[in-house]
């Protein structure tokens, strides 16, 4: 094993490859699909070699990913800031396939659904995406919500002690600098994505209590 996450684990099987399995029963051909989708559209994503029922086996990337790189250097903030910015930026110039099941409104944009500095790779090769599980069709500002609330409501596990004190200026550092380069409003879109976020079995009850917080502020603003 080299990584786990909430709901899958990710281990090392030779040969340049990667096989993370969920940890409860789930189909993960969709994932597959849509990752060479993206890949055909010139997208940085990880090669997909086989998929199977809860088991993907892919590309093995080599590097850090984004949020651990903020917690080492936290002077990069701008620069990853800009880099997540454009990673959606892209991503949302490209249309879902045909018949691609729809969120949090319509659209047709990809909308990747947690794309924030965890699921980004930072290898030779540039950054690559990984984790493509709750991808859906929909519009753009509504995944740039989504981004906005992990970062902004998530409890970071991976930022070193001796950081966590400045965590809120940090924070806000990223985000000022992330909407400012980002393409789409999230903010029409704030109030729903984050009760829809609510509904996420993997949320924790600080993370609700949070979510419900901004939803409330949002809907206030939009009186």
């Amino acid at each position: 094993m080299i990584g786990t996450g909430r709901s899958a684990d990710v281990y090392d099987i030779g040969s340049g490859r990667v096989l993370r399995r969920f940890r409860v029963p789930i189909d993960v051909q969709a994932e597959a699909q849509m990752m060479r989708h993206l890949a055909a559209a010139g997208y940085p994503v990880p090669e997909v070699y086989d998929a199977d029922r809860r088991d993907l086996i892919m590309e093995r990337l080599t590097g850090r990913d984004m949020l651990a790189d903020l917690g080492r250097k936290p002077w990069h903030i701008p620069q990853h800031a800009r880099t997540l910015a454009d990673l959606h930026n892209r991503l949302h110039a490209i249309s879902a396939p045909l018949g691609w099941p729809e969120a949090l409104g319509p659209g047709n944009a990809v909308l990747h659904l947690d794309l924030h500095p965890g699921n980004v790779m930072l290898t030779s090769r540039g950054p690559v995406v990984i984790d493509w599980t709750n991808a859906r069709a929909g519009a753009a500002g509504a995944d740039v919500a989504m981004a906005y609330l992990i970062m902004a409501t998530s409890d970071i596990d991976l930022i070193p002690l001796g950081l966590r004190p400045a965590i809120r200026l940090l924070r806000a550092a990223l985000f000022r600098v992330f909407l400012a380069s980002v393409d789409d409003d999230p903010m029409p879109h704030l109030a729903r994505v984050a009760r829809a976020r609510l509904t996420d079995r993997n949320t924790r009850p600080a993370e609700a209590a949070r979510l419900r917080k901004v939803a409330e502020r949002a809907d206030r603003a939009a009186i």
